[in-house]
């Protein structure tokens, strides 16, 4: 089990702006925190499956993540692995992104 490390909001953003992964070791008060998730993904955007599950369903931050890291997807809400934007970035940098997305879009060829 990862141990949380108790920071303010300023340093949990200068730490997930040096590594987006430090997201994992931050409190769940900070993994909720919008501004604190995105600027980690967009440093590792493999970062959002620390995110809290309701920034995992934010589409604007899921872009920001598969844009950075394909392979980001499978982190991403179930509802987003079903939008086509967000496949299909995800597709540019991680040609198995596919495969991670939900049926309907798999199917839809």
């Amino acid at each position: 089990m990862t141990q949380k490390v108790h920071l303010s909001k300023a340093s949990a953003l200068e730490a997930v702006n040096r590594n987006g992964l430090f997201l994992q070791h931050a409190s769940d008060d900070l993994r909720a925190d919008r501004e604190v998730v995105l600027a980690a993904v967009r440093n590792r955007g493999d970062a959002l499956l620390f995110a809290n599950a309701e920034l995992q369903a934010d589409k604007e931050l899921v872009l920001e993540a598969v844009r950075q890291h394909g392979e980001a997807l499978p982190y991403a809400s179930k509802d987003l692995r079903g939008d086509r934007d967000i496949v299909s970035e995800a597709m540019r940098t991680f040609g198995q992104a596919l495969s991670y997305a939900s049926d309907e879009l798999r199917s839809d060829r």
